[in-house]
């Protein structure tokens, strides 16, 4: 019976929305608007008829490829100069009043384009009756109150956070919600027709790789699989942590690559695991700054994104966040069962995209101060509850990359590299680095010292090792749950950690930051800069011009490295040893595109925020000599003990300084004594001269 309601809704609903077409009762500017939006929702409502009659399964390619064109296409390229999509046209046609309200309504309902292809109604109807009710307002009134506007959206959003967040946390979990690997596991991967049947954009490049990975020997893509899921499932054992009680992983992923992930669903079901896939999130109420988080294709528009990455700040004030908080519990409650048996996320990532410098738009909106602050209590508190139904002392994950054919002509044979660096011996790794440990455990703190233009000048206080003989400061990590090999890392002790942290350009969340700096005092950050809104100023520029591209700077670091919060500690240091991956680099001069994942192995990486510990620092873990790894906690982790909200800050980002930014690493004893592990970019501590050798191809 409640379907059936659902269903009259959303067809009385679409009949309202059909005769906006042809009514004039709303006057211009605002008329245009909503025919625009007649015409998207009429588009979705194709394709959600096809789903519900069952006829979409027969679609071609060709009316598959002119669909997703056609629900694209307003925020692609220049199309989105003149899109309601982009805040900048909306506010320049709609006015100040109404332009940014009407635009995050027109961004929320285009996540129609996935509850079509899914055939979830409800979601379409929600959005559809909003839409109607701001219709009507313009109808009756003329122009109506902004603040009647808003809290059509407001209400609409918090009345039916129950609906979307719960969704959220089921599709989290449980394996029954199967849209995705149902495409995967029957469709014909050789006909790649099958990608429009997603619902996400679909662009050249998801099509370059899916037509690549189909060129590739099956030996290949069981290699690339294998690697993926070996390494997860080794993540369990190195961690000492029972995968035989879980029942369920994820596996979140680019589009394109479904011939790998056919293959490692097949290995995850043989080993006792179904698999999840999880869709990046698409409404507001479950997006995150910091990206979708989910499998999802390239995006049609960065600026499109970077645009709408608060879009929750038109309705986040205290009532909200507490109707979300007590929502999130419930929704884990209702699905406690699926929570307990999840292992975790398997994810592969790609790299190669060209660096997106974002321009920051007046007219986008922005969380205020306390909708800040808000924000990060809603992040503190949410972790306790999500900690609760699937603890981070049982769980693991793994990380794999892959390039794709946007990175250049040496796609292929970059691809190659890559299959052979995720594939290292990382028993030889365990050993060499075994040796770096072995000296870093008699240091009191690294010195890290910058070469040429780069002005790093860092002191990292290690802890104190209550027993040496049977605990080391550093976790000796090979390719287990970070694909590839190797590093190793430690949480610092946070007092007495100073200086200043430089790289020339690192590639971070999608977004290439150029001369980041941070400076750290005791262990965390106290100014954070980079210079890429400085170097878009034209020769001649105010002095006004140059204080608001250094703040525009400062605000990208917090927003996208720190996750909202202007001070972090520093949560992790590690000294990677990939120098094979760093060859590859340098001879592909493809430094700058390679992701983090991947850089963090090929240089002394920082991470700032929590620990790699977090949420589970009070399980024991061995280095495979032996020795417990000691240095879980910090100054901060520790506050848990006390009052877990101060402990925890939900973000733990790398930053990797390249081996040829590197004057000297040097580990310093007690005494003062210097033993050097790199100098001008090549190991120097005996026993890792075979590090250098790829360096010398």
């Amino acid at each position: 019976m409640e379907d059936q309601v659902i269903r009259e809704r959303y067809e009385l609903s679409m009949a309202r929305i059909r005769g906006f077409m042809e009514e004039e009762t709303v006057k211009e500017p605002y008329r245009d608007f909503f025919r625009e939006m007649s015409r998207f929702i009429g588009r979705c409502k194709m394709v959600m008829d096809a789903v519900l009659n069952g006829s979409f399964g027969s679609w071609d390619r060709e009316t598959l490829t002119w669909i997703n064109e056609a629900l694209y296409e307003d925020v692609t390229g220049e199309n989105y100069e003149r899109s309601y999509g982009n805040p900048s046209y909306a506010v320049f046609v709609l006015g100040e009043a109404f332009g940014k309200l009407l635009s995050f309504l027109y961004t929320e309902i285009r996540g129609d384009i996935v509850y079509a292809f899914e055939g979830r109604l409800l979601d379409m109807v929600i959005g559809n009756e909003a839409l109607i009710e701001i219709y009507n307002l313009f109808e009756e009134e003329g122009i109506p109150s902004e603040k009647s506007v808003h809290d059509v959206l407001y209400w609409c959003v918090s009345d039916y956070c129950d609906v979307t967040l719960t969704y959220r946390i089921r599709e989290s979990v449980d394996p029954s919600l199967d849209f995705a690997k149902k495409i995967i596991m029957e469709q014909d991967l050789s006909d790649l027709s099958y990608l429009y049947r997603f619902g996400e954009y679909v662009s050249k490049t998801e099509l370059a790789i899916a037509g690549f990975l189909n060129r590739l020997p099956e030996d290949t893509i069981r290699k690339m699989a294998e690697t993926f899921t070996e390494g997860y499932i080794r993540g369990f054992s190195v961690m000492g942590r029972d995968l035989s009680k879980k029942k369920t992983v994820s596996i979140r992923y680019p589009l394109g690559f479904e011939r790998m992930v056919r293959e490692a669903v097949k290995i995850f079901e043989s080993r006792g695991l179904s698999v999840i896939f999880t869709r990046g999130a698409v409404g507001s109420v479950n997006k995150s700054p910091s990206g979708r988080g989910g499998y999802a294709s390239s995006s049609p528009n960065k600026q499109y994104d970077y645009d709408w990455r608060y879009g929750s700040s038109v309705y986040f004030d205290k009532a909200f966040r507490d109707r979300k908080l007590s929502i999130l519990k419930t929704a884990y409650e209702q699905y406690k069962k699926e929570a307990a048996v999840y292992a975790g996320p398997a994810v592969i990532e790609v790299f190669g995209e060209e660096g997106f410098s974002p321009v920051n738009k007046k007219e986008a909106w922005a969380f205020s101060e306390k909708q800040q602050k808000l924000y990060l209590e809603y992040k503190n508190m949410s972790m306790p509850v999500a900690n609760q139904y699937i603890p981070g002392d049982e769980t693991s994950f793994t990380i794999i990359a892959f390039p794709v054919p946007d990175i250049g002509p040496d796609f292929e044979k970059i691809f190659e590299e890559t299959i052979k660096i995720n594939t290292l011996d990382y028993e030889k790794y365990q050993k060499i680095q075994q040796t770096l440990i072995d000296a870093l455990d008699k240091a009191e703190y690294v010195e890290i010292l910058g070469k040429g233009r780069n002005c790093t000048n860092m002191r990292v206080n290690l802890m104190e090792l209550a027993d040496p003989a049977s605990q080391t400061k550093f976790e000796n990590c090979v390719a287990d749950v970070n694909i590839p090999v190797g590093e190793v890392f430690t949480s610092p002790r946070l007092c007495g950690t100073n200086g200043i942290l430089n790289v020339g350009c690192v590639y971070i969340r999608g977004i290439q930051f150029k001369n980041l700096t941070m400076e750290f005092k005791d262990g965390r950050v106290i100014s954070a800069s980079c210079d890429n809104f400085v170097e878009a100023l034209p020769d001649f520029c105010s002095p006004k011009e140059r204080k608001k591209a250094i703040s525009d700077g400062h605000d990208l670091v917090v927003q996208v490295i720190m996750n909202q919060h202007e001070n972090l500690p520093l949560g992790e240091f590690a000294i990677g040893t990939n120098t094979t991956a760093y060859a590859m680099a340098e001879k592909y001069q493809i430094l700058d595109r390679l992701p983090i994942l991947i850089v963090e192995k090929m240089g002394p990486h920082f991470a700032v925020g929590d620990t790699c510990y977090s949420w589970s620092e009070d399980s024991p873990m061995y280095n495979p000599d032996g020795k417990e790894m000691a240095a879980r906690d910090n100054e901060i982790s520790i506050l848990r003990k006390e009052d877990v909200s101060k402990a925890y800050f939900g973000v733990h980002t790398d930053i990797t300084i390249p081996y040829k930014e590197l004057e000297r690493i040097s580990a310093v004893a007690p005494d003062g004594g210097k033993t050097p592990i790199i100098e001008d970019g090549r190991f120097t501590l005996p026993g890792l001269e075979e590090l250098n050798e790829a360096l010398d191809v």
